[in-house]
């Protein structure tokens, strides 16, 4: 009954940039860590960016100074905002969402459909 809808990705040139979004909905108590993963074509899928329920971050190192992950608690919404893009970042983002449920202790991993970002002259 959870779902994470991502939007936001697209086409744009080396050095521009792109906002990805993604919101929850559905029963949720509470979010936890929030983050976004990318997977390139014939690559193994990478954590890109995290963002805790207390607001810390962590990044890639790939992307480090150029990406910015964020969340609006109040919208179950977290956001990767891209920077001097690089066809290197080409790939399906995917957002994560650690929750909680109603009538369920445990946090547990959810994950959106993933959207294209594709950066090229």
């Amino acid at each position: 009954q959870v779902q994470l809808v991502e939007s936001g990705g697209g086409l744009v040139q080396p050095g521009g940039s792109l906002r990805l979004s993604c919101a929850a909905s559905g029963s949720i108590v509470s979010i936890g860590a929030m983050r976004w993963y990318r997977q390139a074509p014939g690559k193994e899928r990478e954590l890109v960016a995290t963002i805790t329920s207390s607001g810390s971050t962590n990044y890639a190192d790939s992307v480090k100074g150029r990406f910015t992950i964020s969340r609006d608690d109040a919208k179950n919404t977290v956001h990767l905002q891209m920077n001097s893009l690089k066809p290197e970042d080409t790939a399906i983002y995917y957002c994560n969402a650690n929750l909680r449920r109603p009538l369920l202790t445990m946090y547990i991993d959810y994950w959106g459909q993933g959207t294209q970002v594709t950066v090229s002259s």
